[in-house]
């Protein structure tokens, strides 16, 4: 057991640390296959970071997305998008013929789900093919590796998208009833009918996984860390709920009791209804917290520090009653608390972690946050309300902060500037002691006012960076409409906003941390 006394908590949390960089989900990338990837963009992307001096990237969940395409609903907590499979490395490794690549065009702004997933399923099918053919035969030892080592949730997940197929996509709560309550006959029975899909899906597994360990590599060769994200709560239509339904509050039916969500708050006045089943903690702790350490491990496998999204369940979450139309009717119930963390301490060594503590944060929220010296969250979109303790205002942060000009549940801060009311854009000036300009100069200054703030990390997201209003954003909580599509260009991953970026870096003392002789571990932390 390591010595607590003596653990890394997060690098941000050491002394006189100052740092920066951007999030962009990698989805948003450049790519002539509709969607952002693990291949060239994402290395060359590495190198726009590096160049403009910037320490980290921070992406979005990198799960295998369902309905609504959200990487906050993902089919699995451990396995990897194949979407983002890079088509280019499967070349380079003489899995994939280069004309298979061709003969499709995609649009360059926005991702199109449905077309890509037809793409990239069929690419998908000709590399399997090409494999058991006998292309890349040196992937073949490691690949039987990573089915061993995996096969904690690899087994089950497998199985699972293979039914998904089989039975149309539909819910699993749809299924035949034995396989719902996953009777070992009829899970058998599934595993021996259904053993081709079942290889297919634990190769495309092995794939994005290989491409995601190159481009962590390279990542740290270049001096650039990694930022992941980990939902609190799992998708309901999940491999996670359907191969563990012990550990979830769920009926005799196998559906949820309660559902979590939020109250009333900044983005909707009847709170936000997720929909995912909530955890039972008491089964939970008396495995050690094995699946959630688990998720853990798994994401750390690909990035160096986690964002734990909705930190503030950790504490106490919002439990809805399943059959509530708005999450208005629900309550607090407590979390797992310092006792899941000092689990995480004994079993992984580190706490490389960043809480979002946004939203209703009460003083046990943050007395949970500060006891294990996790970095909090800060927002300068949240912080001219005209209240001068306002927690969001850079004079009222600590340094075991990070800042960030607004996030992917945020308008961009362009497009969000021109939605205030004029007194409320008149207190923005004010603040930035400054004349009165137009909405094309707020981004810039929301990037310098983060970056010179005493925030230990400092974040913008590429949106903000490139100065786009409201076409760059990326969600809208609480809405039905389609999402997470938005997408960059090749001519916006040169524009001369990098320069600038680098200039207030360096102004700001954050140059990446070879430069400013940070300690080397604060990079690679989790490695």
């Amino acid at each position: 057991m390591p010595d607590q006394t003596q653990t890394v908590r997060s690098p941000f949390s050491l002394q006189g640390y100052r740092t920066s960089g951007v999030l962009l989900h990698i989805t948003s990338l450049p790519s002539r296959y509709g969607i952002g990837d693990m291949g060239p963009a994402a290395f060359a992307w590495i190198d726009r970071l590096h160049e403009a001096g910037q320490s980290w990237w921070q992406a979005l969940p990198l799960g295998p997305t369902g309905y609504g395409d959200s990487p906050y609903q993902a089919l699995s907590s451990f396995a990897s998008n194949g979407l983002l499979i890079s088509p280019e490395l499967l070349f380079e490794d003489g899995l994939l013929d280069a004309k298979a690549r061709d003969g499709q065009s995609f649009s360059s702004n926005a991702v199109d789900y449905g077309a890509v997933i037809q793409f990239k399923h069929r690419l998908l099918d000709q590399v399997w093919g090409n494999f058991n053919a006998g292309a890349g035969k040196v992937l073949g030892p490691p690949y039987e590796m990573f089915c061993h080592q995996q096969a904690h949730w690899l087994e089950d997940y497998a199985l699972f998208r293979a039914l998904k197929q089989k039975f149309h996509g539909v819910s699993y709560l749809e299924w035949p009833a034995e396989l719902i309550r996953r009777t070992p006959a009829a899970v058998a029975q599934a595993r021996q009918e259904l053993s081709p899909l079942i290889d297919k899906v634990r190769f495309a597994q092995f794939l994005i996984f290989q491409q995601a360990q190159r481009l962590k590599e390279y990542a740290h060769s270049r001096r650039v860390g990694l930022i992941g994200d980990l939902p609190f709560f799992v998708s309901p239509d999940s491999s996670d709920v359907w191969a563990h339904p012990e550990l979830f509050l769920l009926d005799k039916e196998y559906r949820p009791r309660f559902v979590a969500g939020v109250p009333p708050d900044y983005f909707s006045a009847d709170g936000q209804l997720w929909g995912n089943p909530v955890y039972d903690w008491d089964a939970l702790r008396q495995t050690g917290f094995r699946f959630y350490i688990d998720r853990l491990r798994a994401l750390l496998a690909h990035v160096d520090v986690i964002r734990l999204d909705h930190f503030r369940a950790f504490a106490g979450a919002w439990h809805v009653p399943a059959d509530a139309k708005t999450a208005r009717t629900g309550c607090w119930i407590p979390g797992p608390r310092a006792e899941f963390f000092r689990a995480v301490q004994e079993e992984v060594g580190s706490l490389p972690f960043i809480a979002e503590d946004l939203g209703v944060i009460t003083p046990d929220v943050c007395a949970l946050r500060d006891e294990f010296r996790i970095p909090g969250t800060k927002v300068l979109q949240f912080a001219f309300d005209g209240n001068p303790g306002n927690p969001h205002l850079p004079q009222n942060y600590s340094t075991n902060t990070v800042v960030y000009t607004g996030t992917h549940d945020n308008n961009t801060t362009r497009g969000w500037f021109e939605t205030l009311p004029e007194p409320e854009r008149r207190r923005v000036w004010s603040y930035l002691n400054r004349a009165e300009g137009s909405s094309n100069e707020i981004a810039e200054e929301f990037v310098r006012l983060a970056w010179s703030s005493v925030a230990a990390l400092a974040i913008a997201p590429l949106q903000d960076l490139l100065n786009l209003g409201a076409e760059g954003r990326m969600n809208l909580p609480g809405s039905t409409d389609a999402h997470w599509r938005w997408r960059c260009s090749e001519e916006m991953l040169h524009s001369s906003a990098f320069r600038r970026l680098r200039d207030v870096t360096a102004s700001s003392r954050r140059l990446h941390v070879l430069q400013s002789q940070q300690p080397a571990s604060a990079i690679g932390v989790a490695s």
